[in-house]
């Protein structure tokens, strides 16, 4: 491990708040403070890999498939909500080319849905996003 700021080992994506542009992944998983319907808070993470569902939460904390969590930034506490859909949050994707890219991805627990956006091209990754197809589109009708 090194601490004098030089890291050997790159990361080829990371990812980015879109408020304060604090990174939030470490070692393969974005992290997240949520809050869950009853108002219960805790941390978890999710895989950095874009189509990869699986979560990492302290086994105490406990969140149901269909909960509706509110995710925020682990850094400045703001919302992560996308303006686009009550059920998406957004972050920001930065890639090897260090191109930066919209990422949405479902805010209800064991919904597979997310979204790559750069302009009006976008990338669509699990079985749940065609709910939110027509969303996405109008969003690029400004």
């Amino acid at each position: 491990m090194s601490l004098n700021g030089k890291n050997p080992t790159k990361m080829s994506l990371n990812y980015q708040c879109p408020h304060c542009n604090g990174y939030i992944a470490i070692e393969g998983c974005v992290i997240f403070s949520i809050r869950t319907p009853d108002l219960k808070s805790g941390i978890i993470s999710l895989h950095t890999e874009l189509g990869n569902y699986s979560i990492k939460k302290n086994p105490e904390f406990e969140i149901s498939t269909g909960d509706h969590l509110d995710f925020y930034c682990p850094i400045c506490h703001a919302e992560l909500a996308s303006e686009v859909h009550q059920n998406l949050a957004k972050i920001i994707m930065i890639d090897e080319a260090n191109r930066e890219f919209e990422i949405l991805f479902s805010r209800v627990l064991g919904e597979r849905t997310t979204f790559k956006i750069v302009g009006e091209t976008m990338e669509i990754f699990g079985d749940d996003s065609a709910e939110y197809l027509d969303f996405i589109n109008l969003s690029f009708v400004h």
